[in-house]
């Protein structure tokens, strides 16, 4: 699985959004969609490729790690701004399939917040406030990510979706 969120820019680049005088971690445009798509034509061409490392704590990349999908046929990117590429990396023949998960809301917030509570990601404050401004939102962000091409789906159709694309493509050794 490639973590998508790794391709978020460091917190000093300059073009980061802003929301309310902070950086927007939330806004597309504080991710590196660019270099997530090479990154992905690279696996798909090469089977393997370095992909970054972030710490979302310290709002930066710490490090690189080979990528390696050792013959499998698919690879799953999955991510937050996931829907932001889907248009780009189906028109460069990319792309088996494009899921926005559809969960409740209640379930997202407690997920989230228990990771990064767990993960220390930032203050509790700062995350039991964000998360309640995401859980707010998130009915918008599925419209947005299924207007961008995305289909809304269920958790365990999206598994059964990709265990049909599995069984359709034998492993190589």
């Amino acid at each position: 699985m490639l973590c998508l969120d790794d391709f978020y820019k460091n917190g000093d680049d300059p073009t980061l959004p802003r929301r309310h005088g902070r950086i927007d971690w939330d806004s597309p445009q504080s991710w590196d969609a660019g270099s997530a798509v090479e990154t992905i034509a690279r696996l798909a061409r090469y089977g393997k490729a370095e992909v970054p490392v972030y710490a979302i704590g310290e709002d930066r990349r710490v490090s690189s790690r080979t990528f390696d999908l050792a013959g499998s046929p698919f690879f799953v990117a999955e991510g937050i701004f996931a829907a932001e590429i889907v248009v780009e990396c189906r028109e460069l023949g990319l792309l088996a399939g494009a899921y926005a998960l559809r969960r409740p809301r209640g379930a997202t917030f407690v997920r989230r917040l228990t990771r990064d509570l767990a993960e220390q990601r930032k203050a509790p404050g700062v995350l039991f406030r964000r998360g309640l401004m995401l859980l707010r939102e998130e009915p918008a962000v599925l419209r947005r990510q299924t207007g961008l091409g995305a289909e809304a789906a269920r958790a365990r159709e999206v598994l059964r979706r990709v265990a049909a694309l599995l069984a359709g493509h034998p492993q190589q050794p």
